[in-house]
């Protein structure tokens, strides 16, 4: 997030901006975004799901064609910040100021960053979603519908193994974890089944975080409620003794999981502090999964609006990536502009300034950081689009600094903008220029591609996006992960597209190697394939699907005051 520009005066939290906003009631945001009071389902008084079935088209009006998609991705991000949710519902907010017909469409935040140190995803200072508190706790329940079918999902496995495992199951190649939406360490590995035969059957077992789930990415990736039931009856949750991979559909369950999951796949609709309205829906992570809100969202909102500005996580070699090649891939969206967000303050730590003298100006390592943006803004155009590069304001920026910036931007042949939406959002006029550029580039002629054919090999697809991405030499594969192409390919799984589990902080697999570096391998310790997903996950390095609190976690400043107000929610 950036800070308010006003030198000399407290800085609210994002927290107490938000709860100053005045909130407008949320059928009147659905009334202005053309959405009919059927298709409607209140959650109290500020947000509401969208059952996209029951929109509707009025009488007489004019057949529209599906809103143009903006994404908004980021350099490397750093502990500096880059606001790259921010800078999303800022210049969704001038876009909208503009007078053009604007949606977001955010992913959902989960708990366990919240609780630790990432933060929220509802942007900050003046550019936010709201009700942020409830966004970033418990919203509307999907997550805990999607951390229910995931273990509902388990608890039915292991129940078939005790009651006699017609399925000939090996309790000892099972490919699908228990979940919660939370960073718990402690539950990466685990054993179950103690206590004696009416216990079950012992087995080792361990825990995901809720957004590493592939019940989550097909939950983000699910047209309808059809093609959701089938994605999950494709799930591939373990091997029996002879080898063979075994289906929820084998088991029968699908239904049941789909169930529990009906509600939760209609959008949730709520409002940014200027009004826009937004979808915030689904929530995979973009380092352990493919980093996009729900495909159903950003449908939604291409059939509501004639721009939709969403975003992916993390850096472009990580969210947007994934967005182009496996969202973009699966459906019509891809995006007719891309926005990377980078900070003069990030730019200066890949430079090698630490980070407790950011503050002080250093164009020198500014010019050593801005290799790390370049990696990014050739890699976007690789996918066929030139991307427009916003430059998150902070306060302790200097003019040199972000007028250096903007020349080099203009130097690398590529549209810049200073967007001061933290402090000047909320339908101010910090992202008016940004927002201009944004136009100008949906309208400019690309040609969208994807970075590598379905029909390339896994090894090869993996390659590419090594070497084409990230920079790299090539790829080591250990013996596990090699075994596992093997298997992929006699299992006829190699059609699917790569989504990389890589740590955020650097194109390699080392999270402290910053900036652009040359001349290292990535190393792929194993491979699982997401058949109901529809892609394979590639493990690399030592990144986590079950991340670990921090020392001192974000909770230890957390409470609520005597009226039931969350207090030190960022």
């Amino acid at each position: 997030m950036s800070e308010t520009t006003t030198a000399g005066n407290t800085v609210p939290s994002d927290l107490e901006i938000a709860q100053r906003a005045v909130m407008k009631p949320i059928g009147e945001i659905a009334a202005a975004a053309g959405i009919n009071p059927d298709a409607l389902e209140l959650y109290g008084p500020y947000k509401a799901k969208i059952d996209p079935a029951k929109l509707t088209v009025p009488a007489g009006a004019p057949a529209r064609a599906p809103g143009k998609v903006v994404l908004v991705s980021a350099m490397s991000p750093t502990p500096a910040g880059e606001g790259k949710s921010t800078t999303t519902v800022g210049l969704a907010d001038s876009l909208a100021r503009a007078g053009h017909s604007v949606m977001i469409a955010l992913r959902e935040p989960s708990l366990g960053p919240i609780l630790g140190m990432k933060g929220g995803a509802t942007g900050g200072g003046y550019s936010q979603v709201l009700p942020m508190d409830q966004i970033n706790l418990h919203f509307t329940g999907d997550f805990h519908a999607i951390t229910s079918a995931n273990n509902a999902l388990m608890a039915l496995v292991d129940n078939h193994i005790f009651q006699g495992n017609e399925l000939n199951i090996d309790p000892r190649r099972m490919t699908f974890k228990r979940v919660l939406d939370m960073n718990d360490r402690s539950l990466r590995e685990v054993v179950i089944g103690l206590g004696g035969p009416a216990q079950g059957t012992p087995r080792q077992d361990g825990f995901d975080i809720t957004v590493a789930s592939e019940i989550m990415a097909v939950f983000c990736l699910a047209t309808d409620l059809n093609d959701l039931r089938d994605r999950l009856g494709r799930i591939t949750f373990g091997y029996t003794y002879d080898r063979r991979p075994v289906t929820v559909a084998e088991l029968g369950v699908q239904g049941a999981l789909t169930m529990l999951l009906k509600d939760a796949i209609k959008p949730n609709l709520v409002q940014t502090i200027a009004g826009t309205p937004a979808l915030v829906h689904g929530g995979p992570f973009a380092n352990i999964a493919h980093g996009c809100n729900s495909l159903i969202a950003t449908q939604t909102a291409r059939s509501l609006a004639d721009i939709v500005v969403t975003e992916a996580g993390f850096g472009a070699d990580l969210g947007a990536e994934k967005y182009m090649d496996i969202k973009a891939r699966m459906a019509d969206v891809a995006p007719s502009a891309v926005v990377l967000v980078a900070t003069v303050r990030a730019l200066k730590m890949h430079g090698g300034v630490p980070k407790d003298m950011l503050k002080e100006p250093n164009v020198e390592a500014l010019a050593a950081g801005v290799a790390n943006l370049r990696r990014h803004i050739r890699n976007v155009e690789k996918f066929g689009i030139i991307p427009v590069v916003a430059v998150n304001k902070f306060s302790t920026d200097t003019t040199e600094e972000l007028d250096w910036l903007l020349q080099w931007c203009a130097a690398e042949g590529v549209q810049a903008a200073v967007a001061d939406v933290w402090g000047r959002g909320g339908g101010g006029d910090g992202g008016d220029e940004l927002a201009a550029k944004v136009a100008a580039a949906i309208d400019a002629p690309h040609g969208f591609r994807h970075l590598y054919p379905l029909e390339m090999s896994v090894e090869d697809k993996i390659r590419t996006i090594v070497q084409e991405v990230y920079g790299a030499d090539g790829v080591d594969f250990s013996v596990p992960a090699l075994k596992r192409l093997v298997e992929i390919e006699k299992n006829g799984w190699s059609g699917m597209p790569v989504c990389m589990a890589k740590t955020q902080y650097s194109f390699t697999d080392d999270a402290t190697r910053l900036g652009a570096p040359k001349g290292f391998t990535i190393h792929v310790r194993d491979l699982i394939p997401k058949t109901g997903a529809g892609f394979i996950v590639a493990l690399t390095g030592a990144v986590m699907t079950m991340p670990g609190l921090p020392k001192v976690p974000a909770a230890m400043r957390m409470d609520v005051d005597d009226a039931g107000n969350p207090v030190g929610l960022f």
